[in-house]
């Protein structure tokens, strides 16, 4: 499966979109086609320019300059009277339809009663038929994204001074996760946004994959804290169900019994944690403790945290993301001279395969025939290779 993440760390606009493609391979002469197939006048450039002592590819976007408005019919007849394939046109009308919802949004009108105002010129056009263009030659199957940074302050458009993000920009990003940076320029714009909440399906700050490329792609202004530029990662998953992220939360408790840790192990194994575990330490003053250490889900961690609080009275939990790798598992019967016993099985990608015996069908047989656990366990083993 074919990836592509964006590690929009700096923020997302068209032109950084289309100048990453390019410099992730995209030929030049593919996007320069489709953009002269408009009829809009608008030409298309790139150049390799350093931000802040990195390389990236800048796209320069001509068009003449426009004093009207065009409405989401009017682009649609652009875009189905060109020379683009039909993918090409469905991505690009897609983009254009989630543009056209969220400014319908934000003004309070129908979505055929919006007229563009920057996003409707023929710069911007260009921008996003040669992201989509660019995009459909790269056969992507899946996009993840980073979270995305906003900027602050604000900036000067056709409906006069607005904060930063716009009002349209705000209404691209829902259910998008926004990342607070203290840079007082507008680092996403409409344009970028539109293209990245109509792609991305899965977000996440690092991307589980395996990166074949990067392509990175220059904006316009320049900042004193970092480059301005757009990263984007091509590569593929290897097993994606053997991907995943959770969150572990810890708390260090010394004035807690062992009766009350091991009570609150049972409680939050019953609420749903993946797993509970303590660790021996010794705290301020030489005195002992331990460290509750929980695994769970996302959706999780306010039940957890409420249990943890309620049971140990600690004050205060700490808590982190991780990316783990697990095999792919099923339980299964293994069928033995004892009898049918419970296993699990676990494998990945058909180069591994682990059986592990149910504890509890091992120990009732060990103690029903006066053997060995271990001799249960082989026999298990033994017939599970069979």
């Amino acid at each position: 499966m074919n990836v592509l993440h964006f590690d929009c760390f700096s923020g997302i606009s068209g032109d950084m979109v289309l100048g990453a493609l390019v410099d992730l391979g995209v030929p030049e002469e593919v996007i320069s086609i489709a953009i002269d197939s408009l009829d809009i006048n608008a030409k298309v450039s790139f150049e390799k320019i350093r931000k802040n002592g990195f390389a990236a590819t800048l796209a320069n976007v001509e068009a003449p300059v426009e004093n009207k408005h065009r409405y989401l019919h009017q682009i649609e007849k652009i875009i189905n009277d060109s020379r683009l394939s039909a993918n090409q046109k469905y991505l690009t009308l897609k983009i254009f339809h989630r543009l056209a919802k969220a400014e319908a949004q934000a003004h309070g009108i129908p979505t055929d009663k919006v007229h563009f105002h920057e996003v409707g010129a023929a710069d911007s056009i260009a921008d996003i038929v040669a992201a989509a263009v660019g995009l459909s030659w790269l056969k992507i199957d899946k996009f993840t994204s980073r979270s995305v940074p906003t900027g602050h302050g604000t900036v000067k458009c056709e409906h006069g001074i607005m904060p930063i993000p716009a009002p349209g920009t705000t209404a691209l990003l829902i259910g998008a996760p926004v990342a607070n940076v203290n840079i007082a320029k507008e680092l996403t714009t409409p344009t970028g946004a539109a293209i990245l909440t109509t792609l991305v399906t899965e977000w996440m700050e690092s991307p589980h994959m395996m990166i074949q490329k990067v392509g990175c792609g220059a904006g316009t202004i320049d900042l004193q804290t970092q480059p301005n530029i757009l990263r984007l990662f091509l590569g593929n998953v290897v097993d994606a169900k053997s991907q995943d992220t959770v969150w572990v939360l810890e708390t260090n408790l010394d004035d807690i019994s062992a009766e009350h840790v091991a009570f609150c192990t049972e409680s939050l194994i019953k609420a749903g944690a993946l797993d509970v575990y303590s660790t021996p330490i010794t705290m301020k003053k030489g005195r002992a403790g331990v460290i509750l250490s929980v695994i769970c889900s996302t959706e999780m961690i306010d039940t957890i945290q409420m249990i943890i609080f309620r049971e140990t009275a600690t004050m205060g939990i700490r808590k982190y993301q991780v990316n783990r790798t697990k095999l792919q598992r099923e339980s299964i019967i293994i069928q033995t001279k004892y009898g049918p016993l419970a296993a699990k099985k676990g494998w990945m990608e058909n180069k591994l395969q682990i059986i592990t015996p149910e504890f509890e069908d091992c120990a009732r047989v060990a103690r029903s025939h006066n053997i060995p656990l271990r001799e249960v366990y082989a026999e298990v083993i033994r017939n599970a290779s069979v």
